[in-house]
C-alpha cells in the first residue's frame, strides 16, 4: 500500500508544472488586460469531444444556464457508441452518455473551465465460468466520474468553440469492479460551434 501511495504522490508532484505550462501557452496576455466581462448571447454549443469527460469520444450539446460577471455555469450531455470485442470474438456496440457540469471563469473569449461529470455506459466483459471453465460474455452497466480543469475558447456572440482539459477520472465499483479505480493521467480536446 505504501508503494502505491508513493507512486500516486510521485505522479501528482509533476501536475502543477504541467498545468502552469498549459495555461501559460494557451491564455493570451491581451485577455488579461480587459476590464469588464462580456455577457454571453450565444449560450449553446454543439461539439465533438475526443478523450476527456467522454472517455473515448462523444457528440455533445452544452448550455450556459447562469452567468454573472466573469463566472458562467454550464451543463452538457453527450452520446457515443463504444465498440468492444470479447474473447469469444463477439462484437458489441455499447452506448455511453457523458454528463457534465462546469464553471467557466473569464471575461470574453478565454476561460478557465473546471467541473465534474458522470459517464453511465454499458461494457462487455468475458467472465470465466467456474463450472465449465469457459468464458461467457456479459454486458454490464458501469459508470465513471471525470473531473475537469482546462481552457475553453468560446466567443460571447457565438462561432468557433474549442476546449482542452486535464480530465482525471474515477471508475466506480459497479459492474464487475469491486473497488474504486483512479486514473490520474487523462486529457481531452473538443471542437465545435457555439450559437
Amino acid at each position: 500500500m505504501k508503494k502505491f501511495i508513493h507512486e500516486i504522490m510521485k505522479n501528482f508532484s509533476k501536475l502543477p508544472y504541467v498545468l502552469v505550462l498549459v495555461f501559460a501557452t494557451l491564455l493570451p496576455f491581451d485577455a488579461m488586460a480587459q476590464s469588464k466581462a462580456v455577457p454571453f448571447t450565444a449560450k449553446k454549443a454543439v461539439y465533438l469531444e475526443v478523450g476527456g469527460s467522454s472517455g473515448v469520444y462523444a457528440f455533445n450539446y452544452s448550455k450556459i444556464f447562469h452567468q454573472k460577471g466573469k463566472l458562467k455555469l454550464n451543463a452538457s450531455a453527450g452520446f457515443s457508441i463504444l465498440i468492444r470485442e470479447t474473447t469469444n470474438s463477439k462484437t458489441y456496440w455499447l452506448p455511453a452518455i457523458p454528463l457534465e457540469l462546469t464553471a467557466l471563469y473569464g471575461k470574453s473569449n478565454h476561460h478557465l473551465e473546471m467541473g465534474f461529470g458522470v459517464i453511465p455506459y454499458l461494457d462487455a466483459v468475458s467472465l470465466l465460468d467456474s463450472e465449465t471453465l469457459d468464458f461467457k460474455d456479459k454486458v454490464v452497466f458501469d459508470t465513471g466520474i471525470p473531473l475537469r480543469i482546462g481552457y475553453r475558447y468560446q466567443k460571447p456572440e457565438g462561432g468557433f468553440f474549442f476546449r482542452v482539459g486535464y480530465t482525471p477520472f474515477f471508475s466506480t465499483p459497479i459492474g464487475v469492479r469491486e473497488n474504486w479505480v483512479f486514473t490520474p493521467f487523462f486529457a481531452g480536446v473538443s471542437f465545435g460551434k457555439s450559437f
